[in-house]
């Protein structure tokens, strides 16, 4: 595990803070490898429905530079730390509950990286976002710059990867890299509200909604045997019972 990486629980809500405010939360290779063990059991707890990943006054500023010489030198150190950020990426992007980056100040390279594998990204309306391999002569990976095109399109994916320059908050709402953009004195205000509503509905509909969105952005283009599965699982649980009693006694429904 990794002492810059915090991991709480409150309610229905987990929240995996990134903690690190002398580097400008920027990721280190320990902290990149505690991600996959550290995100496990909030996978894995029932009571856990919504997770939150934030920073403090940065959300991340990306990979810490000053391993570039030690961990990262030549090319065996660089496929080793290259993997570590993809497994922690993937651990993040494959998580089977609905997620909400809650994003203030720098959101840069890796930052970015684990930005765009959440589902939602709410931003502060001054946070700064860029992705930056063009300035160190890395390639980004596959599955990271698919996220990024499924965010932003092809062309908005070029020019962020192309130029490595660095946009501000409204761009990137305009883009659509960010769901939604705030003053940064109601940011936690917002993701508070918003995780509590998704935690709040059906989870069968939210975990079915999420599969399937994936699979469509992965390729699928028809419904298949294990996406009926889905549809079979809804109409046969608790939370179809419940949703569908509540609607006829026109009162709130209890999931």
């Amino acid at each position: 595990m990794s002492e810059h990486l915090r991991l709480t629980v409150s309610g229905a809500v987990a929240t995996l803070t990134i903690d690190r405010p002398a580097k400008r939360n920027a990721m280190s290779f320990q902290m990149w490898s505690a991600l996959p063990g550290l995100l496990a059991p909030a996978a894995r707890d029932e009571a856990v429905r919504v997770l939150v990943l934030r920073g403090g006054e940065h959300f991340s500023a990306g990979a810490d530079i000053g391993e570039f010489e030690t961990l990262r030198s030549g090319a065996d150190g660089a496929a080793r730390y290259s993997q570590a950020v993809h497994d922690g990426e993937r651990a993040l992007a494959t998580f089977g509950k609905p997620t909400i980056a809650a994003i203030t100040g720098f959101c840069i390279g890796g930052g970015c990286e684990l930005a765009l594998a959440c589902d939602l990204r709410v931003a502060a309306d001054d946070a700064r976002f860029g992705i930056t391999p063009a300035k160190l002569g890395i390639v980004y990976a596959f599955t990271s710059t698919k996220q990024l095109v499924d965010a932003v399109g092809p062309a908005w994916a070029k020019q962020i990867l192309y130029s490595g320059d660095i946009i501000d908050s409204a761009t990137a709402l305009r883009i659509g890299l960010v769901n939604e953009a705030h003053p940064a004195a109601e940011l936690d205000g917002r993701v508070k509200e918003l995780s509590e509503l998704i935690a709040g509905r059906a989870q069968v509909s939210v975990r079915g909604a999420k599969a399937i969105v994936n699979r469509i952005t992965d390729g699928q283009h028809e419904e298949d045997d294990e996406v009926r599965a889905l549809y079979n699982a809804a109409v046969h649980s608790a939370e179809y019972a419940e949703g569908v009693s509540a609607f006829l006694a026109k009162r709130p429904p209890r999931f």
